[in-house]
């Protein structure tokens, strides 16, 4: 899988070691977010928030409250990912990474470990989940304007992993402290986020900003050294230069077709993009992923599992160990092919799980078990292709120009329908409410039946592409299931100053074939353009 291309130049090393590394922000995001289930449920952190008492006379957190308290991280990383665009364009990638991790993120992990009352925990829930969203749309960014081609898929795929570790060191570090009787309790727990944060901005010291960041800001010699350190090769490289000559090019282009505001986001074939990227990730979430680790424990114990930490494990290092194969097969089988079949698997195992469970209701043994086997393999299937492939596929969809607004939008996506699912999931489930129970499995199982519906008629193959070329793809290929069998055949270097950048791709294309046909000679790419 890491081996490189015989015909690809340089080496490959660098840029997957850079990329890997960045991943490792996933770590803030997947902690943050396991962390808080356990912290509230210490005893010392009860007592010490307390507002009110339970039927028993204990100290207690009202539900209000205690949504709150879950519920505003999602709220953070809705805005802080809706505001990755100014960070990420004005900032660059990198040095948004690092006011996000370094200054926005800690100072929310500040206010939540100094915090003894519920006002200032909340509020540093808000700042750190600010933070995470920032870092949740700037990491994939980053991540794919510096990775090959050949490779870019499993790179940007480790986000996803560094996230399911990041909740099970989360399920780790809580039963560490959940049975200290003094502050340490949920100080430690909340407080190991410095060291996460503090080793992404360090590493980012030391990386180079994105080459096509710096050729966005009209910076061709800095993007030229960014990208020879990325490939090892001299600054001088035909390869180097043919390869940066290609995406300044194609920026030139899309700037020549129009603007990159907000409501240019909105029109044309990049309109189609967003709407991809932002249902995707929006149906990512209501697969019902979260569901199985907010509310699951309660059809484990049904299981007659007993101990909730060991349900953690168990769940979590499914979720770790399934995301493996994804990052194997998102280059093997391709982004169209695993999302249909991580949604066609999805959708078998939910209706499983809800026929069981309604079917034989919480009484018989048998039938509850087979039951979390299906839910154990559902979280599989999720975490081999549409936990990771939805980042992948977000971040190679847009243009340079609207890249970093593009991607903040369909990364609050994200965020909004993580929100909407942890706030109305108990309402669907609770015995006063809705009290659908095992039928809440429907309802997953429906929208994963949906998910194989989009996946055919949105999704484009995008394996093996350049993020120039798809481009290209979107501009010339109406239907996302004949995007398989396109071949780039635009060389943006070629287009003439003037008349080609008002022309279509398609007809940029047929001219480019006709001139390579007449000359029997590819493009030559020896000066900056």
């Amino acid at each position: 899988m890491l081996k490189k291309p015989e015909d690809v130049p340089g080496k490959a090393w660098p840029a997957i070691c850079i990329g890997l590394f960045v991943a490792f922000g996933g770590v803030l995001f997947g902690y943050d977010t396991g962390t808080i289930s356990g912290i509230l449920e210490m005893d010392y952190w009860k007592r010490e928030f307390a507002t009110t008492v339970n039927a028993d006379g204990d100290p207690d957190i009202t539900a209000s409250q205690d949504s709150l308290i879950v519920s505003i991280l999602s709220a953070g990383t809705f805005f802080g990912a809706l505001t990755a665009a100014p960070f990420g364009d004005l900032l660059g990638r990198r040095w948004g990474l690092m006011a996000s991790a370094g200054i926005v993120f800690n100072f929310g992990v500040i206010l939540q470990t100094a915090s003894t009352s519920i006002p200032l925990f909340v509020a540093g829930r808000f700042f750190a989940g600010y933070g995470v969203g920032l870092v949740s749309a700037l990491i994939p960014m980053y991540q794919s304007e510096t990775s090959p081609k050949w490779i870019r898929g499993t790179i940007v795929g480790c986000y996803q992993l560094a996230i399911t570790i990041g909740l099970f060191l989360a399920a780790i570090v809580n039963h560490s402290t959940k049975d200290r009787d003094d502050s340490g309790s949920y100080r430690i727990p909340v407080a190991v986020q410095f060291l996460w944060s503090l080793i992404l901005v360090v590493g980012l010291i030391f990386l180079p900003e994105t080459p096509r960041y710096l050729i966005k800001t009209d910076k061709y010699d800095k993007a030229a050294k960014s990208l020879a350190q990325l490939r090892r090769l001299p600054i001088d490289h035909p390869a180097v230069i043919e390869e940066l000559n290609e995406v300044q090019a194609n920026h030139l282009y899309e700037m020549s077709l129009g603007k990159s505001t907000y409501a240019d986001c909105f029109k044309g074939t990049l309109g189609k993009r967003l709407a991809t990227g932002c249902l995707l990730q929006a149906l990512q979430q209501l697969t019902g992923v979260n569901f199985i680790f907010y509310y699951g424990t309660y059809y484990f114990t049904n299981a007659g599992f007993t101990n909730p930490f060991i349900i953690q494990v168990i769940t979590n290092s499914v979720n770790v160990a399934s995301t493996f194969p994804g990052l194997y097969m998102v280059e093997k089988l391709g982004r169209r092919n695993l999302l249909l079949l991580g949604a066609i698997g999805m959708c078998v195992c939910q209706y499983i799980v809800a026929i069981t469970g309604t079917v034989a209701g919480t009484t018989d043994l048998p039938a509850q078990r087979t039951a979390i086997a299906f839910v154990c393999i559902y979280i599989f299937f999720f975490a081999s292709s549409w936990g990771p492939v939805a980042w992948v596929v977000t971040g190679e969809l847009f243009p340079l120009k609207a890249r970093a607004k593009c991607l903040s939008m369909t990364t609050a996506s994200n965020w909004l329908l993580n929100w909407a699912i942890a706030y109305s999931t108990p309402y669907m489930v609770d015995a006063d409410e809705g009290n659908l129970q095992s039928k809440v499995f429907f309802v997953w199982g429906s929208f994963c039946f949906v998910c194989i519906a989009f996946v055919w008629f949105m999704i484009y193959e995008t394996k093996g592409l350049s993020l120039e070329q798809v481009d290209e793809l979107y501009g010339i290929v109406g239907k996302a299931w004949k995007s398989k069998a396109f071949r780039p055949a635009v060389h943006f270097a070629e287009i003439d100053a003037e008349a080609g950048r008002k022309m279509s791709l398609a007809d940029l294309a047929a001219n480019q074939e006709r001139k390579r046909s007449v000359h029997e000679e590819g493009p030559v790419a020896a000066e900056k353009v």
